[in-house]
């Protein structure tokens, strides 16, 4: 069996490309890689050139789609400052529940901090920093300010 050093690539569909491109590149500031319009697909570097990748294709504007869920590592200071520079941008920075919130949880058996907030499919996304804290499974999960 070959070891596995990380994820390299994740990817989504999307109704309107150039709309997701924007949010990827503008809100989620990555680095767009390559864009293929004939084909419908756009790739962006996640974390400089090489080391991940996203990939959107477009696959419609039909009533049903599915929602997946994506977490991007990031430092803890940019997993604090997320709601207001999420606001600013026009998003809604949510809370583990879903709900508005302006701090981030902490998934307390990881220990990690974590916002969440959707793209302009629905997809679930999160800026996730891991803690330097011993885990506390027991306590669950828990606002920031309470950690």
């Amino acid at each position: 069996m070959t070891d596995l050093l990380g994820l390299f690539e994740a990817h989504l569909t999307v109704a309107d490309l150039d709309r997701s491109i924007a949010f990827y590149r503008d809100v989620v500031r990555l680095d767009v890689a390559h864009v293929v319009r004939d084909r419908g697909a756009a790739f962006f570097w996640i974390g400089g050139r090489g080391r991940s990748m996203l990939g959107l294709w477009r696959g419609g504007d039909g009533p049903q789609h599915t929602s997946l869920h994506l977490a991007f590592s990031a430092p803890l200071a940019g997993v604090l400052e997320s709601p207001r520079t999420l606001r600013a941008a026009g998003v809604t920075p949510l809370d583990f529940d879903g709900q508005p919130t302006d701090a981030p949880s902490v998934l307390a058996w990881m220990p990690a901090a974590s916002i969440y907030f959707r793209d302009p499919d629905g997809h679930l996304l999160e800026y996730l920093a891991m803690l330097s804290d011993p885990p506390q499974p027991d306590r669950g999960v828990v606002r920031w300010g309470d950690w």
